[in-house]
């Protein structure tokens, strides 16, 4: 049967998600994919520059929804969503991670009875005070297919009554990075321009609002990182909001190698290069585990526990790693594959709208 997907994507991290999985719809027979940018990433570094060196389709429509608080910017992405959804009619929504743009996609889809599958659901860091932890929460709630990365996550589902729809696919997070280092050792330049041995750096990223939001927290985390830079150079990828805050707060970036964002094969071959990494992002988190490299959170907690239980990973309040091992949770690298042949495989007549789909893969 022949499926429309909906795909609202918004930020660095959905974008390249959306990319594993775009190539697969592109060889789906009977699978449409309309892309929507919310536009919650803006600048040409973050946004504009993953759709061209990524290859993923133009979006169909941008919302250009950017800035402002919470509340403004998730109210005026379903308000721009309402319509758009009402005039495409899709078989399914289809929603990442857990941004503005993923509650309001979800909220704007379930609200007009579109049915909703979440990619990477069943993530919890048990922080409500994270603005994301109460996105994916009240996203997993609202949907009728859950890509979980991890047993984990479908273990957090499963105590929050969620039982129905749930799959473990693995991650396309690990999808995309299989790719992406080979075509980076091939295309980046980036260590060369910035002068760096392989080993002998570190890379940090700081973007998330617990650290931007207060000058206590955003000074306690550039001096854990001027800390870390006595050791070996900090390579630093500026987000913009982390810039804006840095000036709002006047706190300097003394000692630090501070770049402007890179693409992401520049990104890729940054981490292939380094000897640890330094973020409060979970994604990064992630693909620091797929290129091997050990890395601390800059948060006091993390929704992939996993790397810290394998010991790739640690909060920076933990002095220690634990012992290190592999993960197989997040599969071989077919994760892009499984979402879509679930979704193919369950037209809006059929399963989508039957209980008890609960393959654990």
């Amino acid at each position: 049967m022949p499926t429309k997907i909906l795909t609202i994507i918004g930020t660095r991290p959905q974008f390249i998600k959306a990319t594993a999985i775009s190539r697969v719809i592109a060889d789906c027979e009977g699978v449409r994919e309309i892309i929507v940018h919310t536009g919650q990433h803006f600048d040409p570094e973050m946004s504009e520059v993953f759709f061209s060196e990524l290859g993923i389709p133009e979006p169909n429509e941008h919302l250009k929804v950017h800035g402002g608080g919470h509340g403004a910017m998730t109210g005026r992405m379903l308000e721009l969503l309402e319509p758009l959804i009402e005039a495409c009619q899709p078989d399914i929504a289809l929603v990442y991670g857990d941004t503005n743009s993923t509650i309001a996609g979800a909220l704007a889809a379930a609200k007009l009875h579109v049915p909703v599958a979440h990619v990477e659901a069943g993530l919890r860091s048990f922080n409500r005070r994270m603005p994301e932890e109460v996105n994916r929460v009240l996203t997993d709630h609202m949907s009728t297919l859950l890509f979980c990365p991890t047993t984990v996550a479908v273990e957090n589902l499963a105590r929050e009554g969620i039982c129905e729809g749930v799959y473990h696919v693995g991650d396309v997070m690990f999808d995309a990075t299989l790719d992406a280092v080979q075509r980076a050792r091939k295309t980046s330049r980036i260590r060369e321009r910035l002068g760096l041995e392989p080993g002998g750096y570190a890379l940090a990223t700081v973007h998330r609002a617990e650290n931007t939001d207060s000058r206590d927290k955003l000074a306690h985390v550039l001096d854990y990182l001027h800390t870390r830079a006595k050791d070996r150079p900090v390579v630093l990828p500026l987000h913009p909001r982390t810039r804006r805050a840095a000036t709002r707060f006047s706190l300097r970036f003394d000692g630090l190698k501070v770049i402007q964002p890179v693409g992401y094969f520049d990104m890729a071959s940054l981490l292939d290069g380094c000897a640890e990494v330094l973020t409060d992002s979970g994604g990064l988190q992630k693909e620091a585990y797929f290129h091997r490299k050990p890395c601390v959170t800059l948060r006091g907690e993390t929704e992939w526990v996993e790397t810290v239980d394998a010991g790739w990973n640690r909060l920076w309040s933990v002095p220690q790693y634990r012992p290190r091992r592999e993960i197989a949770d997040y599969g071989r690298g077919q994760a892009a594959r499984r979402i879509i042949e679930i979704i193919a495989g369950t037209g809006p007549s059929t399963a989508l709208v039957k209980a008890g789909c609960q393959y654990i893969g």
